[in-house]
């Protein structure tokens, strides 16, 4: 079976992987010049389920509560499991309690137990939420390993390819160009988030750090030898441009509130990217006139994108096993008609 994926971000290339495992010839259409060239490049690669529950469906909870044993058989030592640590500034302890009684699976940790966990905190915060089941990647490493086994797996790449990448020959197709669906698709709307890279020595800290505050929930995440990713805006806008003056601004200053060495970090990168949702901001792979359109994933693209990749393999397994039952002459592709339907994450019809 020969499948075409647009789209080489985590969601083509999570679907191309699950497609490949299936001994599935599969080929990958990117119009950038490199894979993850999109807003997958620009994320935290945080697998917080539980986290994210605070603000998200309990769906963001059974669909991404496996994730991180995903991407661990799919790229052996990739995953850092050592949890998330959520804490607050002194004035804002209000808000560490509103953000526990909208999730669960987490430890209340005093400041003496906060510094066992992260030295370097030690004597900033008195109350913190401890998920020591979550765990992070770096998105970059994760996407240039799944290029790497993809490409030794026998899957073909076509780079700088153009949107509308000729589907003939292919049995099925799979449109995960995100971003570019914006306009086209009903109600998928775009979602702009803006991050920075700063580099210091002065500050050590070994899992993602989250910092409430009323205006601008802070996350920090360690990339190793001294850098740190600190994201993330979230605004509704479709603009792909540089990051702003303003939230440069409020992001600095939420990392000097978590620690003021960081006020003597280099900024070695900034970045934004435009990630698209749905109403519900959940994902959902949807049919029309042939083409398996996936999209929606907003902040969660890989937290769910393993989910969602399943959900799509199932779905054109059944729906090839259905076709090669029919008598022959009677073949139909699967969803030929105009009639759009849309599968609920991760099942299939």
């Amino acid at each position: 079976m020969r499948v075409l994926i647009r789209g080489a971000g985590v969601a083509g290339l999570t679907v191309a992987h699950e497609l490949a495992v299936k001994g599935m010839e599969v080929t990958v259409a990117e119009v950038a010049a490199q894979p993850g060239g999109g807003a997958s490049w620009f994320a935290g690669g945080m697998l917080a389920p539980w986290c994210e529950r605070e603000s998200a469906p309990e769906a963001v909870v059974s669909l991404g509560r496996k994730s991180a044993d995903w991407w661990d058989t799919a790229l052996p030592g990739l995953v850092v499991r050592k949890g998330t640590l959520v804490v607050a500034p002194p004035r804002d302890t209000a808000e560490l309690t509103r953000f526990a009684a909208r999730t669960s699976a987490f430890d209340w940790l005093d400041g003496k137990e906060i510094g066992v966990l992260e030295p370097d905190l030690a004597g900033r915060f008195r109350k913190a939420l401890f998920f020591s089941g979550e765990a992070h990647l770096d998105p970059r490493h994760a996407i240039t390993g799944l290029f790497d086994k993809l490409a030794a797996m026998g899957v073909t790449f076509h780079f700088g390819a153009a949107p509308d990448f000729p589907g003939v020959g292919f049995d099925h197709i799979v449109d995960c160009t995100g971003p570019s669906a914006i306009g086209q698709a009903a109600d998928l709307r775009g979602v702009r988030g803006e991050m920075l890279v700063l580099e210091t020595r002065e500050v050590t800290l070994s899992r993602p750090i989250r910092l409430l505050h009323p205006r601008i929930p802070l996350y920090i995440v360690p990339r190793g030898d001294g850098r740190f990713m600190v994201g993330a805006t979230m605004i509704e806008s479709d603009d792909r441009g540089p990051i702003s003056a303003r939230s440069l601004m409020e992001l600095l200053n939420a990392a000097y509130a978590l620690h003021p060495a960081f006020g003597e970090a280099r900024v070695i990168e900034t970045g934004a990217g435009v990630r698209p949702a749905f109403p519900d901001n959940l994902p959902r792979f949807s049919a029309d006139d042939g083409i398996i359109h996936v999209n929606g994933l907003y902040r969660h693209g890989f937290l769910l994108a393993p989910s969602v990749a399943q959900g799509v393999a199932a779905h054109i397994v059944s729906s090839s096993k259905a076709n090669s039952s029919r008598p022959a002459g009677s073949f139909k592709p699967a969803f030929a008609s105009n009639h759009r339907r849309t599968n609920p994450i991760g099942a299939s019809r």
